[in-house]
């Protein structure tokens, strides 16, 4: 049997924690996960590399489906090189599949954005791109939050064509706001070719969310955050993704986009399997020793988020998965229930096939990180995109 090994791990295989176990990669694959009694017994072909990596954690690769940019490169770049750059720096972080996510840009830059992330999927070093994530343009100039107005859009059957086509249909996901004249269709247009709808950036009322989720809309973007609020006549937005169980949602856990007890409050009340960790991450993320951009714009790191320089207005997270999963764990989630959000969740709503758990014949991306939550080591289908393990 040829292959590696990693044992006397703390398995956290994206529906359990097992103790003193071990996983057996093969051809990109996980081949067998076992206890660590049955690797002491098993006869394995000598010349296998084995890693003993004396109970951290092995979980899934993490899966960040909202994230603009890493460590100085961003989807803003407009360039094949910086998303590849991108997919190389994530990989570090234990980040094995990503979705670029685009702000709405000009028409010019839009199409530029979408070509240069299509033009990379196939040659990434690192974390494998799942698709893209267009963030607008069809948003509610009511709820911005930083995206630029002049670059909204109204909802047009036409232009959402022509975006998917350019992309070669990689569009995984898009960020709307459900109330806005047209989206019904370009709902339906979307749904049938496997694009997620999220609602976010969203002024709509508790009728508008409903009409929304009769037309498909079942995932939302990074709650709480650019959304119409929770009032007693008018449930909003946030009521109802807290209201229908049915509805999902991303949460951005750095403790200063929402606060740690309603992200309690959330997991409460929202089943296990609806909320997916995001980083909504910059392009100024882990980057230091210079000014920092984003969305072309500058941004200063305050209190530890991102503050757009000329107003104060939140730009967004400076967050890392293997950080957002140590936030929630500190918060009170369960370990395993951290990494699920990081892990299954994502890859199961997002239709992204056998990613996402430890289980026999799903793809061997996973994570190893110790009991501080430093990343010790990634596999993207086999291959390490970092190991600092020892045999």
């Amino acid at each position: 049997m040829s292959g590696i090994c990693i044992h006397n791990a703390t398995l956290l295989a994206g529906y359990a924690r097992m103790e003193r176990c071990a996983v057996l990669v093969e051809d990109g694959k996980i081949a067998d996960v076992f206890s660590e009694r049955r690797f002491l017994q098993k006869h394995f072909d000598p010349g296998m590399p084995a890693y003993d990596v004396d109970g951290a954690y092995v979980a899934p690769g993490f899966i960040d489906t909202h994230i603009h940019g890493f460590a100085g490169f961003g989807t803003e770049d407009l360039s094949i090189d910086a998303v590849m750059a991108m997919s190389d720096r994530l990989g570090q972080y234990g980040v094995t599949t990503f979705c670029p996510t685009m702000y709405p840009m000009s028409n010019e830059d839009m199409d530029a954005a979408i070509l240069a992330c299509t033009g990379a999927m196939g040659r990434e070093t690192g974390a494998r791109i799942a698709g893209l994530h267009l963030e607008g343009p069809f948003i509610s100039p009511a709820r911005l939050g930083v995206q630029r107005p002049e670059f909204v859009r109204a909802v047009s059957l036409e232009l959402m064509e022509h975006y998917f086509k350019l992309s070669q249909g990689r569009i995984v996901n898009m960020t709307v706001a459900p109330e806005l004249k047209g989206m019904r269709e370009l709902a339906l247009f979307c749904i049938s070719r496997g694009i997620v709808l999220q609602a976010g950036h969203t002024d709509a009322s508790y009728e508008n969310m409903l009409e929304g989720m009769q037309a498909g809309i079942l995932h939302a973007t990074h709650f709480f955050n650019a959304m119409s609020r929770l009032h007693h006549r008018d449930p909003g937005a946030v009521g109802a993704i807290l209201i229908h169980p049915e509805l999902s949602c991303e949460i951005i856990a750095d403790g200063k986009h929402v606060h740690p007890d309603l992200i309690r409050l959330l997991m409460r009340d929202k089943p296990e399997d609806k909320v997916v960790l995001v980083t909504d991450g910059l392009k100024a993320t882990e980057q230091y020793g210079c000014v920092l951009y984003a969305n072309r714009e500058e941004v200063e790191l305050v209190d530890g988020v991102f503050q757009r320089t000329s107003d104060g207005v939140i730009a967004g997270s400076a967050l890392t998965m293997i950080r957002g999963v140590q936030n929630l764990v500190g918060w009170g989630v369960p370990i395993e229930q951290a990494v699920r959000f990081a892990s299954s969740n994502p890859a199961q709503i997002m239709q992204l096939g056998k990613r996402g758990l430890l289980v026999p014949g799903h793809e061997a991306d996973l994570v190893v990180f110790d009991k501080d939550f430093s990343i010790l080591a990634s596999m993207r289908g086999g291959r390490f995109l970092k190991n600092e393990l020892s045999r």
